[in-house]
């Protein structure tokens, strides 16, 4: 840095020892020297004008201006005659830039960071520009572990006072993390601090996490985990003293080891609450996790600050703070704390406020809100209004901001900022089934019909077995209370015969029906429908007896008005990639008197999402259906229960299981029973793809014509994978049977693509 300043002051000294002249009035301005800039340019940065005197105070000034514009490398002034001559030797300017011998990263993202160091082609050359960005060059090769990377600079000078520079990079060998040492710890082995960091030796999937590369803001991440590790375990006292990073003189192995000192592990005595809580210390307490005679866990305080937080914030106090503080009895190794309740004002809603919404119109958004203007700041009703707008899919962002009313202490805005995405899709795919053959599929949809919230779509879906072409409308909100009305025209044909374990029949459905949908919680719904439809059906010569004696008795073409009620409760975190919650439903389809059709099926089906740790979470799923006729019938053989494949008992062909007859062709039931356990976790080389999901399961499951039999059950285990991809979901499945029968037809590796499952 001192060097610097003195070229620069010898620089202007020279420029000073050129002009040596008294001061005089300024007759004209010439410029010599330049090649590249315009004269104009220089005359816009000289603060000296025709007509002006040139004294040494303003020749001062007029060096260092045209110095500053870094265009020159040295600019001298002379006088003659009364003209002022400026003499100016340009800097380069860059012609070219090339790099050689880089691997680790892309050249165009390396150009693209000389080029924000102030180094790329056209721009004025600098040295100490050039050298700044070798530095930061090398300093992106060490954030990779490359510590022994060699960057050779070389400037070519070019015709026309232009240079080339040429990178040559020597990346060398990635540094790896050999060992992480621990001093200090007596109460945890090395080996189980490890296994909770991020930085960690090499292992099998190291080159793709590069966890074994060592990174100061991982460590510090580590450091705060091995923290709240302790923490969380009443370890009160425990400190970090000190962090040693090493690394080996031919820079390829780097030693880490961290000093600790646990201190004794405490247990909470006693919980006292006390300044302004305005709820009953009761209900206060119910929101303190921690417990006395347990052991501390600092998770367990936080988690208990934030509950008496947003209570408090449900009833209008915003900005209630609260404060837990430790009495260390250090002698009992005990710790009693005391939650200091300051609930501040009462804060109401003074207006909401949307942006964003270009084409979705306002009340679209607002008849979604929980939170009221003019009403109590409430933290739950502002979270449920922000799920629920996040959940109409009509948004790519939902952002909700609580500001202050300028000048009030007892109000705030809601600003809610949203960013909108197409809703309306036309989509041509296809897809294969190891049973259907070729699927073609294509749809028309709008999900938010010029800015309404209604929805619209046309769907064609082709396959050897289903075949489905269908129209549907629903308006989500026909009445104010978010009363739903649908309609839907369709026909769907099934037929069975390349399904060669099913007994085989053909059915046409043509129907038209009306929905209404009733919310009668923030999560569940009940919707209530009622059909007319007209089903021909068709029977050939190696059809099951039951098939063709239906034909005999109800003809080929029959007539039903199914009546459909159903509940929903939905409470996942996520309908894509579920970590806890719970789904139900409950499904009942009737035929109301006056078709050619008396039967009722019932229905239920529940999910239940656990998380294990971060990435595995336990699914359980329960299948309950149940089918008869009345007024002395039978359920009609094509309203059947089915299972087997994909989408219940993997590992055995596809509706498959259950009822046979005399040919040992699958007959479907009046009864059905499903249960699968399955362990969800990421795939592990792509574990920020939310697209993409493993499983490890186990199946079980069939059908009942009579009596349930649960030594009938079908069970399986194996391995699965889900994709949502561009195209469609993806389902894979490898299983094998565990108790599978000679008579069973099994199908170790199933799919389904192009298809919803």
């Amino acid at each position: 840095m001192k060097f610097r300043y003195l070229v620069a002051f010898v620089s202007l000294f020279h420029a000073f020892s050129s002009w040596a002249s008294d001061s005089f009035i300024v007759k004209d301005i010439r410029v010599e020297g330049i090649q590249r800039t315009e004269a104009g340019t220089v005359f816009s940065y000289l603060p000296v004008k025709v007509g002006d005197t040139l004294d040494e105070e303003k020749a001062t000034e007029a060096i260092k201006a045209l110095y500053a514009t870094g265009f020159f490398k040295d600019v001298k002034l002379k006088s003659e005659n009364g003209v002022l001559i400026v003499e100016v030797d340009e800097r380069p300017a860059i012609a070219q830039i090339s790099i050689n011998g880089a691997k680790e990263f892309e050249k165009d993202k390396l150009l693209e960071g000389l080029k924000q160091a102030g180094i790329s082609e056209s721009r004025i050359f600098s040295r100490s520009l050039l050298d700044r960005a070798e530095q930061e060059l090398k300093r992106q090769y060490i954030s990779r572990g490359k510590y022994a990377v060699k960057i050779t600079t070389t400037t070519t000078p070019l015709e026309r006072n232009r240079v080339a520079i040429n990178f040559d990079i020597n990346e060398g060998r990635t540094a790896r993390i050999k060992k992480v040492s621990f001093v200090g710890n007596e109460k945890f082995k090395d080996s189980e601090l490890r296994g909770i960091l991020v930085l960690r030796k090499p292992d099998l999937l190291s080159w793709f996490t590069k966890n074994d590369q060592y990174s100061k803001q991982k460590l510090s991440a580590d450091l705060e985990t091995l923290r709240s590790y302790y923490l969380d375990r009443g370890y009160l006292e425990f400190n970090i003293e000190s962090t040693q990073v090493s690394i080996t003189p031919d820079l390829r192995d780097i030693y880490i080891t961290i000093n600790i000192t646990e201190g004794a592990q405490y247990t909470v005595s006693d919980i006292k609450v006390a300044g302004e809580p305005l709820l009953p210390e009761e209900e206060i307490r119910k929101l303190i996790l921690l417990k006395s005679g347990q052991v501390f866990a600092r998770q367990k305080l936080t988690e208990s600050v934030k509950l008496i937080t947003d209570r408090l914030g449900d009833d209008g106090y915003a900005f209630a703070n609260v404060n837990a503080a430790p009495e260390l009895d250090h002698e009992n190794r005990q710790a009693a704390f005391t939650f200091f309740i300051d609930p501040g004002r009462r804060v109401y809603i003074r207006r909401i406020n949307i942006t964003g919404n270009d084409r979705t119109r306002d009340e679209v958004i607002r008849r979604e809100f929980r939170q009221m203007e003019g009403a109590w700041h409430s933290t739950k009703n502002i979270n449920i209004s922000k799920q629920r707008v996040d959940r109409l899919f009509f948004f790519n962002s939902v952002n909700v901001e609580t500001p202050a009313v300028p000048n009030k202490t007892d109000q705030v805005d809601v600003n809610v900022k949203v960013e909108e995405r197409p809703t309306g899709s036309i989509m041509f795919g296809a897809g294969y089934s190891d049973r259907q053959g070729i699927i073609l599929n294509g749809s028309i949809s709008q999900n938010n019909i010029f800015g309404t919230g209604n929805f619209f779509s046309l769907d064609v879906n082709t396959g050897a077995i289903n075949k489905t072409y269908a129209a549907s409308f629903t308006n989500p909100y026909f009445t104010v209370n978010g009363v739903s009305l649908g309609f839907d025209v369709y026909k769907r044909d099934l037929d069975t015969r390349p399904l060669s374990r099913v007994g085989t029949f053909k059915t046409e459905t043509v129907g038209a029906g009306v929905r209404l949908g009733i919310p009668i919680a923030e999560n569940d719904i009940v919707s209530l429908g009622l059909a007319a439809e007209n089903t021909v059906l068709g029977v050939f010569a190696d059809s099951p007896q039951r098939n063709k004696d239906f034909v005999t008795e109800f003809g080929k073409s029959t007539n039903n008005f199914p009546l459909t009620l159903s509940w929903a409760r939905d409470r996942r975190d996520s309908a894509i990639w579920t970590t806890s919650g719970t789904t139900h439903r409950l499904f009942g389809e009737v035929s109301v008197p006056g078709g050619d059709l008396d039967y009722y099926k019932i229905s239920y089906h529940q999910k239940w999402f656990y998380p294990i740790t971060d990435n595995l979470t336990l699914m359980l799923n329960g299948e309950f259906g149940y089918g008869d006729g009345y007024t002395g019938r039978s359920l009609p053989f094509f309203k059947n229960f089915f299972a087997g494949g994909n989408n219940s008992v993997r590992g055995y062909d596809l509706n498959s299981l259950g009822p046979r007859d005399d040919r040992n062709l699958s007959l479907g039931g009046s009864k059905r029973i499903v249960g699968n356990i399955e362990v969800l976790f990421p795939v592990p080389f792509m574990k920020d793809d939310r697209s993409l999901r493993l499983s490890a399961f186990l199946d079980g499951g069939t059908v009942f014509a009579r009596n349930i039999d649960f030594n009938l059950m079908r069970y399986s285990a194996g391995i699965a994978l889900t994709w949502v991809s561009p195209m469609g979901p993806l389902k894979v499945s490898i299983a094998e049977p565990l108790n599978d029968q000679p008579v069973d037809r099994l199908q170790a590796f199933q799919f389904m693509f192009g298809q919803q499952f």
